[in-house]
């Protein structure tokens, strides 16, 4: 693993485990020279996770639309901070730099670009793997709605079982280095559910 993108929050939640989880992804990655590529905000997990990498001299890669660059929001303190015209322009940026991705605790934003990446691993679009770091059990709702979505046939199990669920950074990056990518949901030649 090069680099991993991280979704996550602008806010910080209520338990301040969120933010210290946050913060040790991002000493983890630092210490084992991993890329972190985020959102390139300076608040919340988002702001949390990039500072903690930047203390720990690590190397972190944000992409920012400008209408949240115009809103104050922006890390002015990374690596490298892109800067794009939208939201769909940003998740295409991070997933070109990353190797991987993980969902911290978040919001609408960090589930609907987790499951974008989820959803281009299904269809072949890359191969790379995908991940909640569950801290405090936050996922499990989600997972056990994904488990339903292939129980009632509207994933495949192969599918469900891609995403990696840990709440250790370790375990995951562990489980990232072995990933082996199912095959696409829409090959040539065969029709699937």
């Amino acid at each position: 693993m090069q680099s991993i993108a991280i979704f996550c929050g602008s806010s910080s939640g209520n338990d301040t485990h969120y933010i210290e989880s946050a913060q040790l992804v991002g000493e983890y990655l630092a210490q084992h020279d991993i890329t972190l590529v985020y959102g390139g905000g300076k608040v919340g997990l988002m702001g949390a996770v990039a500072d903690s990498a930047l203390a720990h001299g690590g190397k972190v890669i944000g992409v920012i639309p400008q209408d949240l660059v115009d809103r104050e929001i922006a890390h002015e303190g990374l690596t490298e901070l892109h800067v794009v015209a939208n939201m769909h322009e940003r998740k295409f940026k991070m997933a070109e730099l990353a190797d991987g991705f993980i969902a911290l605790a978040g919001g609408a934003g960090t589930l609907e670009e987790i499951s974008e990446q989820w959803t281009w691993a299904q269809l072949g679009i890359h191969q790379k793997p995908c991940a909640f770091l569950n801290t405090l059990g936050y996922y499990d709702p989600l997972i056990e709605m994904i488990h339903q979505m292939a129980e009632k046939q509207f994933t495949k199990q192969i599918y469900a079982e891609m995403l990696i669920n840990s709440d250790s950074i370790e375990s995951i990056i562990e489980a990232f280095r072995n990933y082996q990518a199912p095959h696409a949901k829409w090959t040539k030649g065969t029709v699937e559910p």
